[in-house]
Parts: C-alpha cells; structure tokens; sequence
C-alpha cells in the first residue's frame, strides 16, 4: 500500500510537569481530550535520548474542535535541560506551533482577560491573514491564526488545535526535500525575503529573512482526516547570521518543541519512499507499540537540519475509555475517514 497522510497528528511539547502544563493547555487552548496517559520507559529514541531508555511520562490532548493535538512529554528519570539561551528566529528546528481559530478577537480577549502575559497585538501576514503569538509560562511559542477550517465549533474556546509549524532551517532548497517532496507541502503561498513587522514579537526578528509559507494542494486521507484538518508549514531561514540548532546538546524530550508529528498510513512504503529521498528512518518500532489506551507503528526521520519528524500509523485508540471502547483500525479502509459521530464519540475522554 502507498503511503498516504491524514494530517498533523500532534506535536510534541517537552515540559518539566505534565499535569501542570496539561492543565494550562486546557485552560487556555482547550486541550482537553485525552487520548493517552503513560509512564514507561521509552526504550526505542536511543539516538536521542544520550544511547539510554529513559523514564518518561506523557499525554497525548486533543481540542474537538479540530486540529492536531499536544504530545506533552516529560523526563522523570533525569532533571529535564534547558536551551542554555533564547531561541532566535531563523534557529533551526520547530520555533513555532500555529494553532488555528475561527474569531480571533474573540480568542484573544479571552486571552486577555486570562491576563496572559505573553501574549502580542493581532497582525497581519504578507498573506493577510490575521495572527497574534502566545508564549506559555515556559517558554513555547503559538501562533494563532484564523481559520474557516474545523471539525466542530460548539465551545466556548474559540480556537482549534494544531494546524502547522514554524520551522527554522539553513538552507530552503534542502528543505524542501522533505516538506514539499516527502510530506506532500506542494502549494507556496509566498515566498519573500526581507525584514518582517509582524514577527517583530519573536526574538531575534531584527535580520534579514526568507520566508516560505507551504500548504497541501491535495485533501489529507485516512481516518482521522476530518478532525486533523488542512495545515501548513513555514520554513523561515536566517540571511543575515549562522543559525543554533534549537536542540544543540540537548536530548529529545527536554523543554520545547521535541519533534512534528504525522498521522499516516502505509508505513512500509513510507519506509522505501522516505529512504530513496535521502531520508532514511532513524527510529523505527517496527511493530505495534503500546502506550497504555493507544497503539501504533511509529518511526522518525530527520530533515537537513536535524529536526525531528515523528510518523505514526494509528492500530488502536480509546473512543470512550469508560465504557471501555476501542477503535482498532487495522479492520478498516485505511484511506476512509472515521464517521463524525465517533470521532465526536471521543468527547467522553474530556478533563476538566
């Protein structure tokens, strides 16, 4: 079978405490759904993780509204390591989460009157569309952007999930290797360089830059499609000054954006295709992993400039964990999207 995608699964977020990061989540973005909750070892990111399993404990949060979700991650066996400075745009590696919504100015007066401190005016990109940044109490980066593109609107939070990613890169063309060719970003709906006012929020934004916005021109498929929604990736690259490498000398699953996460299908030819690109797996679970509620394939690749791309293909999740249903979807179609009555089925497994 030919690999195909349904969508940004999740991105994951390295935190120093999950049910104190998970609950701000919640609050604030409405990431309430929850699709797992483990602590284990995780025994198979060797590469990243200094060639030692290490204790970890993680969630994985959905906003039913639509869009990816949050992968919150944290080391419990060794004392989590921050960046040893503050990111700058441009640095290599995943600077922003664009989270989608569908009133911004609503979203941001909420916001506002949960007196976040870090948060920017609206603006516009060289699109025209409408955005403002959020910084969390650790650091991370959101961007909310508007959005006519959702699954379910009946709440209160007026935004969605993930809808995409700010990357930092070093050099365009190679980049484009992976996001366009591999992950299927084929549509540019701009490509400019130059001094830019509304990233003037970001630190660092005082250069000179490339930037290049990259949409799918085809719709997603597979189950999880209609919830996972369009996304985008932007590539932005430094003209002025030499990049850091966001994750320099730091493992995966320190504090920050530790990887970009795609929920596909036909992993075994995902395998070959990624490969003949000059991107061959670098973890691979090679058969079914378990995560407590949820099952899977999971592999990662690196883009150029190290950044980590997560793949999974979904075998088994909870639907309504208190009755004890589960969804294995090895018994479907792949490329079939789930019904809407079952995905909104998952509205049963939401923390307050």
């Amino acid at each position: 079978m030919k690999y195909s995608i349904a969508g940004i699964q999740q991105v994951g977020v390295g935190v120093t405490d999950v049910k104190e990061a998970w609950a701000w989540y919640r609050e604030h973005l409405g990431m309430d759904i929850r699709i797992f909750e483990d602590a284990s070892i995780a025994g198979l990111m060797l590469p990243y993780t200094g060639n030692e399993p290490r204790e970890r404990y993680a969630v994985l949060a959905f906003n039913l509204q639509g869009g990816g979700g949050f992968e919150i991650w944290q080391h419990t066996g060794k004392k989590p390591v921050y960046a040893d400075e503050p990111h700058r745009l441009g640095d290599t590696g995943i600077l922003i989460t664009k989270v989608k919504s569908y009133n911004l100015e609503a979203a941001h007066c909420f916001l506002v009157r949960k007196g976040i401190a870090g948060l920017s005016g609206i603006q516009k990109d060289p699109e025209g569309r409408k955005s403002f940044f959020l910084k969390d109490p650790w650091g991370n980066l959101f961007q909310l952007c508007e959005s006519s593109d959702f699954f379910h609107t009946m709440r209160p939070i007026h935004n969605g999930g993930v809808s995409g990613a700010v990357i930092g890169v070093s050099d365009m063309e190679k980049s484009f290797r992976v996001y366009r060719d591999l992950l299927g970003y084929d549509q540019v709906v701009y490509d400019i360089n130059g001094h830019f006012m509304d990233l003037e929020y970001i630190e660092g934004s005082e250069g000179r830059f490339r930037r290049v916005l990259l949409r799918h021109s085809q719709p997603r498929k597979g189950a999880f499609s209609p919830l996972l929604g369009k996304t985008e990736i932007e590539l932005v690259q430094a003209l002025d000054r030499q990049p850091r490498q966001i994750f320099r000398d730091r493992m995966w699953g320190d504090p920050g954006f530790i990887h970009l996460c795609f929920d596909i299908n036909g992993m075994d030819d995902l395998r070959e295709t990624s490969a003949s690109h000059g991107f061959p797996f670098t973890v691979d679970s090679a058969k079914s992993f378990d995560m407590g509620e949820a099952a899977g394939h999971f592999s990662y690749i690196e883009d150029p400039d190290g950044t980590l791309i997560e793949f999974v293909e979904t075998h088994r999740l909870p639907l309504i964990k208190k009755l004890g249903w589960y969804l294995d979807l090895r018994k479907r179609n792949p490329e079939k999207p789930l019904p809407g009555w079952m995905l909104r089925a998952m509205r049963f497994n939401r923390v307050k």
